[in-house]
């Protein structure tokens, strides 16, 4: 099942970018830093496109506003509100709430593609969501509950809602063009819509005094964050379901306590721990309820007997 090890890759890396983009979101503007991200990510995937397709197929005019839809929710929006949001709000408060987007995902997906949402899947969603909140709030959830929302909150909700109509609208997409083309051609959309909101905030006369770490975290997220990241999670889409793949999304706010662990030396404490095996369990019901894992335990079984 190696769709599912590239799922869980993404969401480590995923979960890197909180890191990275709260290092960048203190000295680089939030049009910025989202533009230069897509540059690096763009050059890499026009690239690997190149190099596994090669050439650059052409896309009819049907295709032309859902892949224009994918650069405009998935990368100018998303990357405004992430950027912003993590001005304001601790990242592990940030990841937490984008914590939820799977939710919402699995929502819409069986109100628009009749995706089955099972008893099974949906206690998975249920399991992981919490497990996210314990590891996110340091086990005490009610301090959450209790805290007052702010445009930092806001921002960072702009996220969900800007990703879960990127993991929809890509659902469509990708049945008729490949995830990488699809990615591809999205990306270089997104770099274009970027462009002139990130001259204006100042981008130009900033360069020069962006520092070796920032530059670090934007190579980090256009490589590793996005390039890579989102090939692999538009497979686990065409392949698993908007719903089922998703889920791996859960997996993204225990890994930024880990790297953050590594990184900047913050604790490993009994909350993260059974917060991440909550999460981990609801990703394994997700899956075993899922079609391909049905399928392919049907076939595992066919060849023992």
């Amino acid at each position: 099942m190696l769709i599912y090890l590239k799922l869980f890759f993404t969401a480590f890396f995923w979960g890197g970018t909180f890191i990275a983009g709260k290092i960048i979101a203190k000295n680089v503007g939030p049009w910025s830093a989202a533009f230069l991200r897509f540059v690096i990510a763009s050059t890499v995937l026009l690239f690997i496109t190149q190099r596994l397709v090669g050439k650059f197929p052409k896309i009819n005019k049907k295709q032309v506003v859902p892949i224009l839809l994918l650069g405009l929710s998935g990368i100018v929006l998303y990357n405004f509100f992430f950027f912003t949001g993590l001005k304001l709000i601790e990242a592990g408060r940030g990841a937490l709430i984008i914590a939820t987007t799977p939710i919402f995902i699995s929502l819409f997906s069986t109100c628009f593609f009749k995706e089955k949402l099972t008893p099974i899947k949906g206690f998975g969603v249920l399991i992981s969501a919490i497990g996210a909140m314990i590891v996110i709030s340091k086990g005490d959830p009610v301090v959450i509950l209790e805290g007052h929302l702010g445009w930092g909150e806001f921002y960072i909700f702009g996220c969900v809602l800007s990703w879960t109509t990127f993991s929809l609208i890509g659902k469509s997409v990708i049945t008729d063009i490949s995830p990488l083309v699809s990615i591809t051609y999205a990306s270089v959309a997104g770099m274009v819509g970027l462009l002139v909101p990130a001259i204006t905030e100042g981008l130009i006369q900033d360069l020069a005094i962006y520092s070796y770490t920032d530059w670090l975290s934007i190579l980090y997220l256009g490589i590793f964050g996005t390039s890579i990241g989102f090939v692999w999670y538009y497979e686990g889409i065409k392949k698993l379901g908007p719903a089922t793949a998703s889920q791996f999304i859960n997996l993204v706010p225990v890994n930024a306590v880990i790297l953050a662990f590594f990184i900047l030396d913050e604790p490993l404490t009994k909350s993260l721990l059974v917060g991440a095996l909550c999460v981990i369990t609801g990703v394994c019901l997700m899956n075993t309820a899922s079609p391909v894992y049905e399928k392919a335990n049907k076939k595992t079984m066919k060849k023992v007997s």
